[in-house]
This record gives C-alpha cells, structure tokens and sequence, in this order.
C-alpha cells in the first residue's frame, strides 16, 4: 500500500515534482539535449505545417514560433520522467525545488535575486557590446518575436522560456552534476549548457554569465522558482525595453547614457551584485555537495 499511498495527487507532468530521482551526469546532459534538438526539429516541422495551412503572414509566423518552442522540451521531458519513474523504487533522489530560503524567507530572497539579476544584466552588458553585428536573418527572427503582440511575446519570453528552460538548465542538469562533481564545476558546466541551448553567440554569452548567477542561487536555496523568477525577470526588462519608443533599436545603454553616467550606474550595480551574492552565500546549505536541495527517499512498495 505504500506506493499507492506516495503516489496519491501525483501528476506526471509535474515538473517540479516527477523528476526528483532522475540525477543526469555528462552523459545524460549530452542525452537531453541531444532530445532537446530532436524536439527542436520536431518543432519546426510542426510549425511549418502550421504555416502551411494558416498562410505566411507575420501574424502566422509568430504564432507559430509560439508552437515550435515548447514542443521542443517535450522529448527530454518524456525521457527524465521514465528515468525518474524506474530510479525511485531503489535510489534517494533529490526535489527540483526546495524552499531553502534561510532567516530571510521567500519573499526576501525573491527581491534580493531580481535586484541581482537586473544589476548582472547591466554589469555583463559591455561583453555583449564587443561581440560582432548580429547576423541579419538572426536579428529579423528576433525581431519577429519581440515586434509581436505583446501577449504572445511575454508568454514566450516571460513564462515559457523560464520554465522550460530552468526545469531543463538548473532543475535537471545542474542538479544532476552536482551529484557528480563539485558545486563550482557543477554550476560552470550547467551555465555552458544553458548557453549552448540558445545556439547562437549573441544569447550564448550573457546566458552563460547570468546562468552562473542563477545556478549559484539554485546550489545555495534548492529553488527553482527563483531562478525561473531570475530568468523571467530578465527576459520581461528586455521585452518592455525594447517596446519602449525610442529604445527599441538601442544596442546598449551606452547609446542613450553619457559615459559619466553609464560608469556611476556600472558601479552601483557591481555593489549591488556583490552586496547580493554575500546575502545569498550567508544562507546555510543543507549539504555541501546537494546545496538546498532537499532528499527524497526511495519510494517503499509495501
């Protein structure tokens, strides 16, 4: 009766819950996102057919990119879920999400990480700025989806790309590698795979410095609803940026700020980051090697 009794309620699309005993190391992260290409194609065809039968408008086009992306999660969602399912009848696993907030709370750390994620946006900016002119078919692909309307463009950028993308990024593959390996390695190799996901450089490089931000919040408070707060706060401060009249075709604050005033708001938010980092490195782990995640037992069959 035991297992009827631990799997009362129990969704199998729960993202937060149906993956706890499936632990990937390098070879389950090459797995999953190998399956995140194949969905990716599967995606594409989808969407192609779908424009096939609504028209080419630019309207299609966005609502199609819409049905494209998720798609994309659906492979390696079905795969860590049947590993998880067959490893919880003989190993512990570890929860995707914890509430390991320490004195503060949630509420408290959900401000500091949002101030943290914003002050590491503007402070990774110059990296960005050095890189090369984007590829044009790039930039109009991009465009296409911000220049939509602006429901379709916040439930793209704002909901699910930080759902998905954390469940995947910072639920399973960095909490699988620290099962493996040592938390800073952990963290280093899972912020590369949230960049390779993007594909192109110009996502890739501020995805990497802000994924080492997000996966030290994940390490230390086992929280996949901050970092998916981290992620959805960023992606929706470019969106309605770049709705703004005026700044939409800025390619940095540079563009629109003296240097006087780009070098006292650079410095401000290094001391906020850095302010914020000692805030979150002051909340007591649960386990040097698993952060804040908490343990779930094995499931019992009795």
């Amino acid at each position: 009766m035991g297992f009827f009794k631990r799997h009362q309620g129990r969704a199998s699309y729960a993202l937060f819950t149906n993956y706890s005993h499936y632990l990937p190391g390098f070879g389950g992260m090459t797995g999953l996102f190998l399956l995140f290409l194949l969905g990716s194609l599967l995606g594409s065809l989808i969407s192609g057919v779908f424009v096939l039968m609504m028209g080419s408008s630019e309207s299609v086009m966005q609502y199609s990119m819409l049905i494209a992306y998720p798609v994309s999660f659906i492979p390696p969602l079905l795969y860590a879920s049947a590993k998880s399912r067959r490893n919880e009848f003989f190993d512990k696993g570890y929860a995707l999400d914890s509430n390991n907030f320490g004195a503060r709370g949630g509420f408290a750390m959900a401000v500091i990480v949002s101030i943290a994620t914003l002050a590491a946006a503007f402070v990774c900016e110059p990296v960005s700025v050095m890189l090369p002119d984007m590829p044009e078919t790039l930039k109009k692909s991009l465009e296409l989806l911000m220049d939509g309307p602006l429901w379709a463009a916040l439930l793209s950028v704002s909901i699910f790309a930080p759902l998905f993308e954390e469940w995947l990024c910072r639920g399973l593959v960095l909490r699988g590698l620290m099962k493996h390996m040592n938390p800073t390695g952990a963290i280093l190799v899972s912020a590369a795979f949230f960049a390779i996901l993007h594909m192109n450089p110009w996502q890739a490089i501020p995805a990497f410095l802000l994924g080492i931000l997000f996966g030290y919040v994940y390490y230390r408070t086992g929280s996949l609803k901050l970092t998916m707060l981290m992620h959805c706060v960023n992606n929706t401060f470019s969106l309605l940026l770049s709705k703004v009249p005026g700044l939409e075709d800025i390619e940095s604050f540079m563009d629109i700020l003296s240097p006087w005033a780009y070098a006292g708001i650079y410095v401000a938010c290094v001391l906020m980051l850095a302010s914020a980092v000692i805030l979150i490195t002051g909340i007591p782990v649960k386990d040097t090697k698993m952060g804040g995640c908490d343990e779930v037992d094995a499931l019992s069959i009795d």
